[in-house]
């Protein structure tokens, strides 16, 4: 098995995914037993291995898993009992579940030549933060671009960032307004006209220091990973940046997305997110599967990469206190909406 994983690289790319079938060992008595009673077709002998052994497999043929799935609680019709239970059960009993799917993609060693940077920052209400976020966003890989784009600021947003990209023409600095609402909108906004090979979401708060977004190139630029996903629950945090209740739900909803997506994701509501532009804009192509329903577009991009199969990597970050301005979150409303966009997930991504 390892050599034919091994030569399958022959016939892949970067972005090929391996995709493995294979039965749950739990289940190897009861179709032992299905086989005497001459209820299981008999067939030759087969290796049962361990979900354990076919990740170190495919982890020492060169492949990285990325997520793992179990299917299937009842093999059979069972006067219709079969399609219901395999649909609305297997996902919650995932564990037990006859066939495991694996999923991995290539290893990709060695050097690769440095990657341009587009950086999308999303501003509203956000005045102060303007010129910090300029000065402390530094140079990385084959150069980087900063994309600001307003949403119906009440204070001098706008005003403030055509001042500042005026007083940085060293930078190349690109100023938009969003016709749309929310964050979702404007970060899309901003990746349309972006042309880095690399994009980066920065939130104008700063409550994410700019500092740390030349780990989150690494990540990508080094194949390690095809979406780099801030964490800000690892690290110490500053004692303001984050009320209890909100680290509580932070907590849940980050254990509901790592058996959501079938990889772990620590933090889903960190808003530093990184994908290449390749990426996005299959995410993008296919986004009709889940269609316009996030109005953050932390949860577009989580889902639409656990659909496309990219390989998500955490990268905890030092979270800050906000220095300008008040948050635009509104705990128990958007809460809320949070649960209901799990609950549509759910639907699209588990219970097919």
């Amino acid at each position: 098995m390892q050599r034919l994983f091994e030569r399958l690289h022959s016939v892949s790319h970067a972005d090929t995914r391996l995709l493995v079938n294979f039965q749950n060992t739990l289940w190897r008595p009861s179709l032992s037993l299905a086989r005497v009673m001459g209820l299981k077709a008999s067939q030759p002998q087969n290796s049962w291995l361990a979900s354990s052994d076919v990740l170190n497999l495919v982890r020492l043929a060169g492949w990285s898993p990325v997520s793992r799935h179990g299917r299937i609680l009842i093999p059979f019709h069972c006067l219709g009992l079969g399609s219901l239970v395999n649909r609305w059960l297997g996902p919650l009993l995932q564990w037990f579940c006859l066939t495991i799917f694996l999923v991995a993609r290539r290893e990709v060693p060695g050097i690769r030549p440095p990657l341009s940077v587009s950086v999308v920052i999303p501003a509203r209400n956000e005045a102060g933060n303007i010129a910090a976020a300029v000065a402390r966003t530094p140079d990385m890989g084959a150069g980087i671009e900063l994309i600001f784009v307003e949403g119906h600021s009440r204070d001098e947003t706008w005003a403030e960032i055509q001042r500042v990209a005026a007083a940085n023409p060293q930078r190349k600095i690109i100023t938009l307004q969003q016709s749309g609402r929310g964050k979702g909108d404007a970060v899309r906004t901003g990746f349309t006209v972006a042309t880095g090979d690399v994009l980066m979401i920065l939130d104008a708060d700063l409550t994410m220091p700019p500092e740390e977004l030349p780990k989150f190139y690494e990540v990508i630029a080094s194949g390690r990973a095809d979406f780099a996903n801030g964490v800000r629950l690892v690290y110490p945090m500053d004692e303001k940046a984050m009320q209890f209740l909100n680290l509580c739900a932070n907590k849940a909803f980050g254990l509901i997305f790592t058996w959501l997506l079938g990889q772990p994701v620590k933090d889903t509501l960190c808003g530093t997110k990184v994908i290449t532009r390749a990426h996005y804009n299959r995410i993008a192509t296919n986004r009709v599967y889940f269609g316009d329903f996030d109005p953050f577009g932390d949860f577009d991009l989580l889902f639409g990469a656990a659909k496309q199969n990219l390989k998500i990597a955490d990268v905890p970050i030092r979270y800050r206190e906000r220095t300008y301005g008040t948050t635009n979150i509104q705990r128990w409303r958007h809460g809320w909406l949070l649960l209901r966009m799990v609950l549509f997930a759910a639907r699209k991504l588990k219970f097919v």
